[in-house]
């Protein structure tokens, strides 16, 4: 055990993060697109924790405006979240695949197999959203899908900013403090949501290899200097007193914030993590074209989890679009993306900033018997 001297009060064994972020608490609030905006990001920096806003599904406008909100409610540090995928090409043979094997569905629900698609939006970091970084000057930015471009990348170094993104394996790790990373998110296997992973050819395939976190995160400590932050699977304290163990610095936990009430999640998906089973999860790549792991519904049973027609990613999402709006309007989730990680039963209905406090004091008196 680590105590206070002067207080007598247990302490986190390791302080290289809350040191970097400037933060109270060794715990990341995952940036997850859609159920995160600024309500829940003002809540965890409010509470000591790092909040973090996504912003692939928002334009740079929606951006701006999210942060100036934010910026009213506090002035702790905060994170700026941003995929750098590459946009896929459209391969029209293969758009067409896909709609002829959903065709069916559209039929059963009623809808018109040629009604035009909406485009899902899911942008990469690009020079737009680099001059918000520059205009901003969010504390910490942090990517996902690898790092972008380095002349893009240099100007976010140039803000101040600490860098971090996310590694599914030691190799992503390594090419990511060499890039200068200040420090890495070893997401395991057990996490929801998009895998990070972006060195394989094959997302996909890459995906059946890879490490869960109790596995990855002391390989990744022991490959790289820079702190490391555990993810996948952490919903208690529990969990982060065995990251600590690890050897990392700090936890990213997303599902668990799922079940706060700032979390923007729909009704149906809300109910479903409920209802979630330590089973009930899978890897698919059906709602997006890259592996991501969801709620196990009938999209996933019946057409996936692995699809060869699902466009590349973001496109797969487009054709589902209509069956999602469609199968929703009868109070049904078959057709919709449920993101969680495998540590849903864990969830706890409470405030973020009540969460985050509760998880970091029952982590400290866990860590005090030790």
């Amino acid at each position: 055990m680590v105590v206070d001297l002067e207080k007598g009060q247990p302490m986190w064994p390791d302080r290289r993060l809350l040191d970097l972020f400037r933060i109270d608490y060794p715990i990341i609030q995952a940036p997850m697109a859609g159920p995160v905006l600024h309500e829940m990001v003002i809540a965890v920096a409010e509470a000591g924790g790092l909040g973090s806003l996504p912003t692939a599904q928002l334009t740079v406008d929606q951006v701006r405006a999210e942060l100036a909100t934010i910026r009213q409610h506090t002035r702790r540090p905060i994170n700026l979240n941003f995929f750098c995928h590459k946009p896929a090409a459209i391969d029209a043979a293969r758009e067409a695949a896909w709609r002829d094997r959903l065709a069916p569905y559209y039929r059963e629900l009623g809808v018109d197999p040629a009604v035009p698609v909406p485009a899902v939006h899911r942008a990469p970091f690009d020079d737009a959203m680099c001059r918000v970084v520059e205009d901003t000057r969010p504390e910490v930015v942090s990517f996902h899908f690898g790092l972008p471009e380095a002349a893009l990348l240099a100007r976010v170094r140039a803000t101040g900013a600490t860098i971090v993104s996310s590694a599914t394996s030691v190799d992503e790790a390594r090419w990511l403090e060499a890039r200068g990373c200040d420090a890495i998110i070893a997401q395991g296997l057990e996490a929801g949501g998009h895998r990070g992973n972006f060195l394989a050819d094959d997302p996909v395939r890459d995906c059946a290899n890879q490490a869960g976190t109790m596995a990855l995160v002391p390989q990744v400590v022991d490959a790289v200097k820079v702190p490391v932050i555990a993810a996948g699977g952490i919903a208690d304290a529990r969990g982060i007193v065995a990251a600590f163990a690890l050897g990392a610095a700090a936890v990213q936990i997303g599902t668990a914030y799922l079940f706060c009430p700032e979390a923007r999640v729909p009704p149906l998906h809300r109910a479903a993590l409920r209802q979630a089973k330590d089973n009930g999860t899978a890897l698919t790549n059906i709602f997006t074209g890259r592996p991501a792991r969801s709620l196990i519904n009938r999209a996933v049973r019946e057409l996936g989890p692995f699809h060869g027609d699902a466009p590349a990613f973001p496109l797969a999402g487009n054709a589902l679009a209509p069956l999602k709006a469609s199968a929703e309007a009868r109070g049904s989730a078959d057709f919709g993306a449920l993101w969680s990680g495998q540590a849903a039963r864990l969830g706890r209905e409470m405030p973020a900033g009540e969460l985050t406090r509760t998880l970091a004091t029952e982590a400290l008196a866990q860590l005090s018997r030790r």
